[in-house]
């Protein structure tokens, strides 16, 4: 399996984590985790990303010495390969570990824009490889005007 995290999907990654830790740094526990559960909502899709997302809440639960969340995501480490791998993700779980690792959640809207403004760039990458000799005969203004 190939797992190549966007990169618009990449960047709000980073943005994301680097609030969280910038949050802890200002003793705002709470408002990093809060970063944390938006990266993981939009890592889900990627095994790399998702995982790496339930090692910096691990780091987090750890450096805060929450035993109970550093089981929580030791678990979700090792079931974040496995739900990727079927398909059998929880959409929208906040992955922490006061919620089911089952449980489906709402996804907020500023990110579903976000995943569905991704899942359309992505769509239109696999129908121009899919169809890669029509452009040879489209005008580059046309090609220009298709891809925005």
């Amino acid at each position: 399996m190939i797992d190549r995290t966007p990169p618009a999907i990449a960047a709000f990654l980073a943005r994301e984590y680097q609030a969280a830790r910038a949050a802890e740094d200002q003793a705002q526990i709470d408002q990093s985790w809060h970063h944390l559960e938006r990266a993981h909502i939009v890592a889900q899709n990627w095994l790399k990303a998702h995982c790496y997302s339930h090692w910096r809440m691990l780091a987090l639960a750890y450096r805060q010495r929450d035993w109970r969340e550093v089981i929580g995501q030791i678990v979700r480490l090792a079931l974040a390969p496995l739900g990727n791998l079927t398909g059998g993700l929880p959409v929208g779980n906040s992955g922490r570990s006061d919620v089911s690792a089952f449980a489906r959640m709402e996804i907020p809207s500023n990110l579903r824009t976000i995943l569905h403004s991704t899942q359309r760039q992505l769509n239109r990458k696999k129908y121009l490889r899919a169809n890669s000799l029509q452009w040879v005969v489209w005008s580059p203004k046309v090609k220009a005007a298709y891809l925005g």
